[in-house]
């Protein structure tokens, strides 16, 4: 027996077939990224034992690190990642009486890209080809660019939040507020910075952040400026001293008002 096969058995002895998830290599030239892969063969793998008829399933983030042992970001990462690539779909719906993140595999979607990549390495170098393939990745890696500079500016904002606000515990707190950055677009990380800036200087926590971000999007507040203009402090109208109004019914008096 050589090593390979050694270890295999030592694993499956010890841990049991099912902690065994080899990654196909048609998932890894496709994402172009290991968690990626690895997130979608489990993916797939539980869109087989769902029970919902719409094919969603739903597994929280401690439940994805017990499996593939990536922390909530790779995972967020891994599926901001699987979505560009139409490879999977995501939605809130009810389980156990609380709106939860819910996963979905494209079985179509995925089996259009293993077909496309299994011909494109099949095929002869005619110019055609050729173009046809350039065309393609080309596509991908803008995707992919797009994809990487979307989760950068993310993590960035996270960071922000827990090191000037607090820590977010839930989850599902993390998908609304990751939702509404993706709704911003532009100047995300500016204009949610005004907007953690404002909950610090009144005391509030996460919630409040949530609402002020729903809110701003709702009011199409889409630059710095504009937040800025919405956190500042709303000037009220100063009551006339009495003075004032002395002077004022002197005056009246005088002139016979």
């Amino acid at each position: 027996m050589n090593n390979r096969d050694y270890i295999a058995s030592v694993i499956s002895k010890f841990s049991g077939q099912n902690n065994v998830i080899p990654i196909p290599v048609i998932y890894l030239e496709i994402t172009e990224d290991y968690p990626a892969a690895a997130l979608l063969n489990q993916m797939v793998y539980w869109s087989d034992r769902t029970k919902r008829r719409d094919g969603y399933f739903y597994k929280s983030y401690q439940e994805w690190n017990e499996e593939l042992y990536l922390s909530e970001y790779q995972v967020r990462r891994a599926t901001n990642k699987l979505k560009s690539l139409g490879l999977v779909e995501t939605s809130l719906k009810k389980a156990n009486g609380a709106p939860t993140l819910h996963y979905k595999v494209d079985t179509k979607e995925v089996s259009e890209w293993i077909l496309k990549k299994l011909k494109n390495g099949n095929l002869t170098n005619s110019s055609m080809d050729a173009e046809e393939t350039q065309e393609s990745l080309t596509e991908i890696t803008t995707e992919t660019t797009t994809e990487n500079t979307t989760s950068d500016v993310t993590a960035k904002i996270f960071e922000y939040i827990s090191n000037n606000l607090e820590m977010i515990q839930s989850p599902l707190k993390i998908d609304e507020i990751e939702y509404e950055i993706n709704l911003i677009k532009d100047d995300a990380y500016e204009i949610t910075k005004v907007a953690v800036d404002y909950c610090k200087e009144k005391n509030k926590g996460i919630p409040y952040l949530i609402s002020i971000l729903k809110n701003w999007n709702k009011e199409g507040i889409d630059t710095v400026e504009k937040a800025k203009a919405k956190a500042a402090p709303k000037k009220r109208k100063q009551p006339k001293k009495e003075t004032d109004n002395f002077l004022e019914r002197k005056r009246q008096e005088l002139m016979g008002g």
